[in-house]
């Protein structure tokens, strides 16, 4: 692939890592993720035109705190430190570090000193402006070479650098949403300070991506599970561009997804794309089996991805022939696989994120994806021509409606829920709500409740509706309808599915973390 100018952000294990490569990436450069163990050789091997220091959970007082590697201040290339980034780059550089302070957790305004390249255009010396904080500990005694740039009430040192090293650093967090500006520093700091090339996009990565698949595959053959989602669906367009036919899809309908998205995934691969596609109907042998394994969530979960490997090996032997396994692994995948407590793992990511890739197979993994995060995807599928209805669908996990479906699982409840969820998702698009929310979908509860319909006596299920809006992906929160449109839901679900004489909305927030399996 093409050479890219390229950020080093080194992860002390934020919660929000991940939104610093996102807010990167948005301006167009190029950035990669490595955990402090790591960090030295990644600074060897990428030659980063700059490096930024992320936050994490850890007090820099701590005598076995983690510390970024000394090559990193030694390089000459600009550094942003963020939060624990400041402390760890302060103790490292001869300042001080105290615990024991005011902490600071949350909105924060901080007021601007003396100016600074990292603010520059952004914000002006004398103003006030909002930002997120998160810090028990904070900088004390800042190194030689620092200068104070901004304060907030309890961080003298919100902002300080070493203009002339290029080393700037900030207590609060520039990444999340809730710092209205941070987007633009982040900006200033990889295009302005860093002078990083802004040559990512979507265009060139395919054209990029096309000449790799080709270079690795050859003439050899390429299976790849379809699940029905976007990731798997980008993934195997992508390849088919690049290898035409050499591309066999196998597409294993477990019966649990959502209300006719079976027959779209026939039509688009079939279809739109002409790529050769093996539909597999296995959902009696994937319910039966969750009948048989009882309410646990994690034994269902299990269940699935078991189901699916085998399934699909069986299927892989028919087809005969393949040297490469093609998976829509994504960049965060690829971060959580090599974390702090473990090396690479050598996972098959199917559409249910779990089960291992057996040795058994022998064959050579093909992921075109394992650089994108999963708004990239979405903006690849529509580079590659993908219909906007697919790839601007509602995330979607594995498990399917098996995780929406608490309790036991049977045909009769999956039925109720699949046709209760369509009615919610049709009203949500006839509102012209559904690209407003950033995912919506129907629980079945496992509960019953006695209620009046008409001249009789029901004794049916709990239906519980759910719809989060989001920007980053990380926090989330209620999407708050009008009593009118949930009313109108509520009574077409009542009257137009039977099994159901109660619906709820789910009116609770998300804190950070992974929504889509909820």
């Amino acid at each position: 692939m093409a050479q890219h100018d390229t950020i080093l952000i080194i992860d002390f294990g934020s919660q929000v890592t991940q939104l610093i490569a996102r807010r990167v990436r948005e301006t167009g450069v190029y950035c990669e993720i490595h955990p402090f163990q790591f960090a030295e050789a990644a600074l060897q091997r990428l030659a980063p035109k700059g490096v930024i220091l992320s936050g994490g959970p850890t007090s820099v007082t701590d005598a076995e705190s983690p510390r970024a590697p000394a090559a990193v201040f030694e390089s000459g290339v600009p550094v942003l430190a963020i939060c624990y980034g400041q402390q760890t780059t302060a103790v490292q550089l001869g300042g001080n570090v105290e615990g024991g302070h005011a902490a600071e957790f949350g909105r924060a305004d901080v007021e601007i000193k003396a100016p600074s390249a990292l603010f520059e255009g952004v914000w002006q010396v004398g103003g006030r402006y909002p930002v997120w904080m998160s810090h028990g500990d904070r900088v004390t005694v800042l190194p030689p070479g620092f200068s104070v740039k901004a304060t907030s009430e309890n961080a003298p040192f919100a902002v300080a650098s070493d203009e002339a090293r290029r080393i700037y650093t900030t207590m609060f967090h520039p990444e999340v949403v809730h710092t209205p500006d941070g987007a633009a520093l982040l900006r200033n700091f990889v295009t302005r300070i860093v002078g990083a090339s802004t040559d990512w996009s979507m265009a060139a990565y395919r054209g990029e991506m096309i000449a790799k698949i080709r270079a690795q595959v050859g003439k050899g053959k390429v299976i790849c599970g379809l699940s029905g989602g976007v990731d798997s669906a980008v993934a195997a367009v992508l390849i088919h561009e690049a290898i035409g036919d050499q591309l066999t899809c196998v597409f294993v309908d477990h019966g649990l997804m959502r209300h006719a998205e079976a027959e779209q995934v026939l039509t688009l691969f079939r279809g739109h794309y002409n790529i050769p596609l093996v539909h597999v109907d296995a959902s009696d042998l994937f319910i039966n089996a969750l009948q048989a394994c009882g309410p646990d969530p994690e034994a269902k979960r299990k269940t699935i991805g078991k189901l699916f490997i085998d399934v699909f090996e069986a299927e892989a032997r028919k087809i005969g022939g393949a040297q490469f396994l093609a998976q829509g692994t994504l960049y965060p995948d690829v971060i959580e696989s090599v974390s702090f407590t473990g090396g690479p793992s050598v996972t098959i990511k199917s559409h249910h994120n779990v089960g291992g890739l057996p040795a058994r197979m022998n064959m050579t993994l093909v992921e075109p994806l394992r650089e994108l995060f999963k708004d990239e995807v979405r903006v690849l599928g529509r580079e590659l021509g993908l219909p906007k209805a697919f790839v601007g669908r509602h995330p979607f996990p594995g498990p399917g409606l098996a995780i929406r479906c608490p309790g036991e699982i049977n045909r009769d409840k999956l039925d109720i829920l699949r046709k209760a969820d369509a009615i919610y998702l049709e009203e949500i698009h006839r509102a012209g709500l559904y690209d407003v929310i950033w995912q919506a979908f129907a629980v079945l509860l496992p509960v019953k409740t006695v209620g009046v319909m008409g001249d009789g006596r029901t004794y049916d299920h709990v239906l519980a509706l759910r719809a989060v809006t989001s920007v980053d992906g990380m926090t989330a929160d209620f999407y708050p309808f009008d009593m009118a449109f949930l009313g109108r839901v509520a009574t077409r679900i009542i009257n137009e599915v039977k099994g159901i004489n109660r619906v709820t909305y789910d009116v609770t927030s998300k804190p950070p973390g992974t929504i889509e399996w909820e």
